[in-house]
């Protein structure tokens, strides 16, 4: 059965997430707060055992979490949660698994989650606002405690094969992410392991918390902003042009300026002259296209 969107804000606000304590996770979210700490856990530990890698491994860390990023951000954010961009299917599950090894989630929960976002941005039935809950709610309490956004509602066009195969395959892909590294001795399990989980699951979580703090932020009103100084720690991918995305979520180029740097649009860029990705979306357009999808839950 199918649930109207008012019924399901009304039961988000009435459940008040965002008020419970820290450790208490949303039914069925009890295995992703494990793992938040687990991961943690196991980073800190490296960093005292372990605090600088060799530079074969640290190249080699430095090698997945920039795929991996760029699997997210071309992929999952730009390609699948706001079509601007359309990707040849090798690329695509290419992208995919290194998302997923990059601890992302699955293609289907993070685009239902984030088009949620968009459907109600800065306002009380956002996800990850910190105008609701504050910083440590936008920036990690939400993964556990928000409950997992619908797929049914937020992504039916992902409904399909090539994409609900990956919720079977997250976890060996994960388990392989935290334990691959055990191939190289300890230095390698922490640092190609948890030490770079929890450094780009960070880097993810700031465009939730820190970009959506600008100052004299209002509910109803975009809160949205950029952040230079997260280039350094999303690899100059562009994600951290946030306030850029959100006045043009269609647009698959997040660096607008210059200086804004965007690898993630010259990978699409790339791509495209390589006949590996097509129906670009340019910022060059006044308006969004007609027929975009305004990630309403109507």
């Amino acid at each position: 059965m199918t649930i109207d969107r008012a019924t399901l804000r009304e039961q988000f606000l009435q459940t008040r997430p965002w008020a419970r304590s820290f450790w208490r996770p949303a039914r069925g979210e009890g295995k992703v707060l494990f793992w938040l700490v687990l991961i943690h856990l196991m980073a800190a530990v490296g960093l005292l055992l372990e605090p600088l890698p060799s530079w074969p491994i640290g190249l080699a860390a430095f090698a997945l979490t920039w795929i991996g990023g760029i699997g997210t951000t071309v992929c999952y954010h730009r390609s699948l949660a706001h079509r601007a961009v359309r990707l040849n299917p090798v690329v695509r599950s290419i992208l995919i698994f290194f998302a997923i090894l990059n601890g992302s989630g699955t293609p289907m929960g993070w685009t239902a989650n984030h088009r949620r976002h968009h459907a109600t941005s800065d306002t009380v039935e956002d996800v990850s606002s910190p105008l609701i809950g504050g910083f440590w709610w936008a920036h990690l309490r939400w993964i556990w405690q928000a409950g997992g956004s619908s797929a049914e509602r937020y992504c039916p066009d992902l409904m399909r094969p090539a994409y609900s195969v990956w919720n079977h395959l997250q976890m060996p892909i994960m388990m392989l992410s935290f334990l691959g590294g055990l191939v190289f001795g300890l230095e390698g399990f922490f640092w190609l392991g948890s030490i770079r989980l929890v450094f780009a699951l960070h880097g993810q979580c700031f465009v939730n918390s820190i970009c959506h703090m600008k100052k004299g932020a209002e509910l109803g009103k975009d809160s949205s902003q950029n952040v230079p100084w997260l280039a350094a720690w999303h690899l100059l991918q562009g994600e951290n042009w946030h306030g850029n995305h959100h006045a043009m979520p269609w647009c698959a180029r997040l660096g607008l300026k210059p200086f804004q740097v965007d690898l993630g649009w010259w990978m699409i860029v790339l791509l495209e002259k390589l006949g590996l990705a097509h129906d670009v979306r340019r910022p060059r357009l006044a308006q969004a296209p007609q027929g975009e999808p305004a990630f309403e839950a109507g």
